[in-house]
């Protein structure tokens, strides 16, 4: 872990069972970083919290140092982290995909039929 990376301040409102939140908690094992990790799901609070600092209601939001990334992907806090030399680049893989939907928000292709 770089000097950088212990001083971060980083806090990830997500989902316990989500694709996008576990994209998020990859890249954080993926760099070592602590985090406080708050479940949006069983704990209103945290979803209250992260609605007023984020100014929406989807997820996963983290904030890092005080600077909301709503919305992202784990993907995303990565290319943020590193954009912002927060972090430095990683030979190591993630140990989960970064950029994979929640299973309800993964949508199939359905053959509609409308009654005439």
């Amino acid at each position: 872990m770089s000097d950088t990376s212990q001083s971060l301040d980083i806090v990830a409102f997500l989902k316990p069972q989500c694709g996008w939140s576990e994209g998020v908690r990859a890249v954080m094992r993926k760099y070592d970083l602590s985090y406080d990790d708050r479940d949006i799901i069983n704990n209103p609070e945290n979803r209250q919290e992260m609605i007023e600092k984020s100014g929406q209601m989807l997820s996963p939001c983290v904030l890092v140092n005080g600077v909301m990334l709503p919305d992202v992907s784990g993907e995303e806090v990565e290319a943020y982290l590193l954009a912002n030399k927060l972090v430095g680049p990683s030979k190591k893989a993630a140990d989960a995909p970064t950029n994979a939907p929640c299973p309800d928000e993964m949508h199939e292709e359905h053959n509609l039929r409308f009654q005439s």
